[in-house]
């Protein structure tokens, strides 16, 4: 298994992060925010097979690229469309698939998005239909939120955290599930020849009495688990932007991020403009840091400066931010 990432765009212009996990069988492709421009930094089949499309907020510069992806993809019924946004920002959405005359859909085209809003506790879903030309919001179950899992995917989940933007933000936590492979210097110092019978020491755990064939021998399959497969975690990265990390935020955000492995996170303003950031509910460089620091995160990817800075002020952030944590840096090629 693998997880990769690319933030998109450049220190002066929108934003976004483009993840893929890759389980040997099958590839999933999650896009977060979608800023003007960014969907053109992807390879065009990555861009139409994008799994789900991940909005923190509908602010403009988080939105600005939506037109291409849409218009790649109107029609696509090989997976399905599936938008993630904050609660309330639906309609937003249906109105961006209504901003078109679409002068040739009929019973032909098999299109179906799926714009799931999410609140603190539920998550509600309503489906728009290419052939109806998007105007009628079909509605779907809804579903309470036990947890903050929003998405339970192939070898990996979505958990979703709301916050404190002055308007509704999402964070968004992608977690890669656990590695399990066998130990292959055990297996074969037991004698034991490769076959099928591994796909089922690598599934489920073993029910009380399972046995196992084995060269022709049966073998207790909950013993043979516990010998000879070795457990990893999965890898993990974290998509926060646009909001205030306050004392409050940081004590709520830090359980949930412990331990992740990389968090991409906003860094609007320099510590001596903390102000500003009060004004427009954003943060500053070392309070991301404070975050990371706090959480114990394996690194801090910064991104989403404000256009107030230049170039050399932007590494005097990462200055600051290195201060408190060492291992903040800056997205590759910036």
């Amino acid at each position: 298994m693998a997880l990769t990432l690319q933030v998109l765009g450049t220190p002066d212009t929108d934003n976004a992060l483009f993840v893929k996990v890759d389980t040997g069988q099958a590839q999933s492709r999650l896009l977060f925010d979608c800023g003007d421009g960014c969907p053109h930094a992807l390879d065009p089949n990555d861009l139409r097979a994008i799994d789900h499309l991940c909005f923190s907020h509908l602010h403009m510069d988080h939105v600005s690229g939506f037109d291409l992806f849409f218009r790649v993809n109107f029609d696509r019924d090989d997976r399905a469309n599936r938008i993630w946004v904050p609660s309330g920002s639906g309609e937003i959405v249906a109105n961006r698939f209504r901003g078109f005359l679409w002068n040739l859909v009929g019973p032909s085209q098999k299109g179906e998005w799926l714009v799931h809003e999410i609140g603190p506790e539920r998550v509600e879903t309503r489906a728009y239909l290419a052939r109806e030309a998007f105007r009628t919001a079909h509605e779907r179950p809804a579903w309470p939120r036990r947890a903050r899992t929003v998405i339970d995917g192939a070898g990996f989940t979505v958990e979703a955290l709301l916050l404190d933007h002055g308007t509704p933000s999402v964070a968004y936590v992608v977690r890669e599930a656990a590695r399990v492979n066998v130990d292959t210097e055990k297996l074969y110092a037991r004698g034991f020849k490769p076959g099928p019978w591994l796909n089922r020491l690598r599934g489920a755990p073993a029910t009380p009495g399972e046995t196992v064939d084995v060269n022709g021998a049966a073998h207790d399959l909950n013993a043979l688990q516990g010998e000879l497969l070795v457990t990893t975690p999965g890898d993990s990265v974290a998509y926060l932007t646009d909001f205030r990390c306050a004392p409050a935020a940081l004590e709520n955000l830090a359980p949930v991020l412990a331990g992740v492995g990389t968090v991409v996170c906003e860094c609007q303003f320099r510590a001596g403009d903390a102000d500003l950031a009060d004004a427009v509910m954003h943060s500053t460089a070392v309070e991301v840091a404070q975050l990371a620091a706090r959480a114990n995160v394996g690194k801090l990817v910064l991104f989403h400066f404000s256009a107030r800075y230049t170039a050399a002020e932007r590494y005097e952030m990462l200055a600051e931010a290195r201060d408190v944590f060492p291992r903040a840096e800056f997205p590759p090629g910036w």
